[in-house]
């Protein structure tokens, strides 16, 4: 067994300075000779990081050759602060001999604040990390000071390398990109999840059974900044559950869904708006076959809030979890860009969705989930229908809604689509709805809320008709609510709709 060494690694002010708040910085690492009849060895790295410090901090570990495992533990300083401070919180991932280079190779694993230790050798790895051989190097430490307190934030990295012959690699398994399906349906998912592959607390396993048990036809995995969970999610799809792979970029600006890629794929987070790398990014997610879905976007923790603009959105989740403020805020957000493109006489549009952002208990998988139109069961069809718009978003499986607009020679057109008549056509816009006790339906165009009906019946089941032209409404959409007890304010959702498009 090696014995301990402790090397300090610091950052000057000038340092600060010089690289900017959004980059990164290398720092003094530490060396591990050739092995010498030793089984292991353990070195650790002491430092402190001041107020004002990159996003990123690279503790380089020179590897030598005959490692078969890498083991990493690290801790930090937690001191108090005035209320409305933020305190210390110092995220921490790991990238190979082939360097920390932006969307490049050596990304190796990443666990944010989730874990305190990692390891990874050429069969097993930590959730969150890539098994695979530990190579002869430089390997990089990557510490996210997240935020830093007042007083500083002071570290320590201990590394443990382990000799020895690597063992075998295991070749990965991901899960068919088809389920059975019931050809051309309506298809229930939540495409917004965490496992124990990031910082969630259910096992894949566990998330299925949940999702099954919440009537999904199908789900996205979306794991912060890692896609090595990829491999572990085949034994949970089958027939009856389409699994998705993906990820959720976390970036310090905001965090958006990479939905459905291809297996294997990682997205690089390292980046603000500022940067003018994010256009990059989004490219890669499509090239993987991917959908771009800024993530929460007006969530009020630290980095939530989305800065990118939605230039490069194939849709954007306005729902997260239990209906909150902030899902108001984005529902209005998003209703305010449909406005805008109709007054701009735009055709493209962003159709909306929700998801449940679900990590552990008693977070529920399928609140809220979005209700697609598609050909078929299949990771294309569902992609194509949600960038369509053929969706909407509900907050149970319970509940189940039709949206139609019909012109006068009987031409219609659903969810997502357009009804191209002329502009003084009377249109009958018709809701069918069940599974909504108590709810009220309220129909809202480019010229605000322009009907709003009695509450259901307590069976939750009801019809609601309204006639209009697309002269007085260039779109329509529903919104089902909640009762509230007192207040001007309309109650929390139980569902929404996509618009349906009135006018050529």
């Amino acid at each position: 067994m090696g014995g301990d060494v402790s090397d300090e690694a610091g950052i000057g002010r000038r340092a600060l300075f010089v690289t900017g708040a959004a980059a990164a910085l290398t720092l003094g690492g530490v060396s591990f000779a050739a092995a010498s009849g030793q089984d292991r060895e353990t070195k650790t790295i002491r430092g402190t990081l001041p107020p004002g410090s990159p996003d990123f901090v690279y503790l380089p570990v020179e590897v030598p050759s005959g490692v078969r495992e890498l083991r990493v533990a690290y801790g930090y300083d937690r001191p108090p602060v005035p209320a409305g401070t933020p305190g210390n919180a110092l995220d921490i991932g790991v990238f190979d001999e082939r360097g920390t280079e932006l969307g490049g190779a050596g990304f190796r694993g990443w666990s944010g604040g989730a874990r305190t230790e990692f390891f990874l050798r050429a069969d097993e790895a930590t959730p969150g990390y890539v098994p695979g051989p530990v190579r002869p190097g430089t390997w990089r430490i990557a510490l996210g000071p997240y935020t830093v307190a007042p007083q500083g934030l002071s570290y320590e990295v201990t590394v443990t390398l382990t000799y020895g012959e690597p063992g075998e690699a295991v070749p990965p398994e991901y899960p068919p990109t088809r389920a059975r399906g019931r050809g051309r349906a309506w298809y229930r998912g939540d495409c917004h999840l965490h496992s124990w592959y990031s910082d969630g607390r259910r096992t894949p396993a566990e998330i299925g059974a949940l999702a099954r048990a919440a009537g999904l036809d199908f789900i996205n995995t979306s794991e912060h900044n890692t896609h090595a969970g990829h491999a572990h999610w085949a034994d949970v799809a089958g027939d009856d559950l389409l699994v998705l792979l993906g990820e959720e970029v976390t970036t310090r600006n905001g965090h958006v869904l990479a939905l459905g890629t291809d297996p294997g794929t990682f997205v690089d987070w390292r980046y603000r708006a500022r940067d003018n790398r994010f256009g990059r990014f989004a490219h890669r997610i499509r090239r993987a076959g991917g959908l771009v879905v800024p993530a929460h976007p007006h969530a009020t923790c630290i980095g939530c809030g989305w800065k990118f603009g939605f230039g490069e959105a194939d849709a954007v989740e306005v729902w997260n979890g239990p209906y909150t403020p902030d899902d108001e805020v984005a529902l209005a957000d998003w209703d305010a860009m449909l406005v805008a493109g109709v007054r701009q006489g735009r055709r493209d549009w962003i159709p909306a969705m929700g998801n449940s952002d679900a990590h552990r208990a008693p977070d529920v998988v399928g609140l809220p989930q979005t209700v697609v139109l598609a050909d078929d069961l299949t990771r294309e069809a569902i992609q194509e229908g949600i960038r369509a718009g053929r969706s909407y978003v509900a907050e149970s499986s319970s509940l189940s809604l039709t949206l139609t607009a019909t012109g006068g020679r009987g031409e219609q057109a659903g969810i997502g689509e357009r009804l191209p008549v002329p502009p003084d056509t009377p249109v009958t816009v018709r809701l069918t709805v069940s599974g909504a006790p108590r709810c009220t339906v309220r129909l809202v165009t480019d010229q605000g809320v322009l009907h709003t009906s009695a509450p259901l019946p307590v069976s939750g089941t009801g019809t609601v008709e309204w006639r209009t032209t697309p002269s007085y409404a260039a779109y329509v959409r529903a919104e089902l609510r909640h009762e509230v007890a007192t207040g001007p304010l309309p109650g929390a959702l139980a569902a929404f709709t996509n618009p349906v498009f009135l006018g050529r």
